[in-house]
């Protein structure tokens, strides 16, 4: 958790400068340690814990698999809260609207979308019901991947389609015919889409320990 908490601020606000503004942080350097400023981006956040897993799974010689797995079934409960932080914030709010439950936050007296909240009930409370159901119900952490997965598939495909309704971030929309949100993550949904396929190939593997118990019933007997 330590070292994923480090991944996430380090990852995130160098993310953000690279994807979203480095023409501003080139001309101006002092503001990369204005972190009060605002400026974190999820993407950038995730290739921090990407960093942080390969690093603990190596360095304390547990498969990555099953250390991605555990940090996929935990994630959709920090990123729920996070969400729900960005609307108590009013900030990364949505599109002008007007659908019966629009907001209008502060600094900006338009109608949108609480877009935060479509973040918070698909990235978390979807997401983390999905991922506890198949390993409580379906047992998928008997093939490590398939957690990782199956989160990369739902937060790209849920962010994606959530982007629809979310303003973008700072006026930098576009990617072609996608805002930056929506092309940061189609290499989400496609790598998470090839992890789910490749776990499902691989032979289901179970704890070493009840054989363990075993031999030592049988000893003692």
């Amino acid at each position: 958790m330590f070292f994923c908490l480090i991944g996430i601020i380090v990852g995130g606000r160098i993310g953000f400068i690279i994807l979203y503004d480095l023409g501003t942080y080139i001309s101006d350097p002092v503001r990369i340690v204005k972190v009060w400023q605002g400026g974190m981006s999820f993407h950038g956040g995730f290739l921090g814990v990407v960093v942080a897993t390969i690093y603990m799974a190596r360095s304390r010689k547990i498969p990555l698999m099953r250390m991605a797995d555990l940090a996929a079934i935990s994630a959709p409960i920090g990123i729920g809260l996070v969400r729900l932080a960005n609307f108590v914030n009013q900030e990364l709010y949505g599109r002008v609207t007007d659908v019966p439950w629009a907001f209008i936050f502060k600094g900006n007296w338009e109608a949108r979308h609480p877009s935060q909240l479509y973040e918070a009930f698909l990235e978390g409370v979807v997401i983390f019901c999905v991922l506890w159901l198949a390993t409580r119900k379906f047992k998928i952490l008997t093939k490590p991947g398939i957690a990782t997965g199956l989160f990369l598939v739902m937060y790209g495909l849920f962010r994606f389609l959530v982007e629809y309704v979310r303003e973008p971030d700072f006026g930098r929309e576009q990617f072609g015919f996608l805002t930056r949100g929506q092309a940061y993550s189609l290499p989400m949904l496609i790598i998470g889409i090839l992890v789910v396929v490749w776990a499902m190939k691989r032979p289901a593997l179970a704890p070493e320990w009840p054989k363990e118990e075993e031999k030592k019933a049988d000893a003692d007997a």
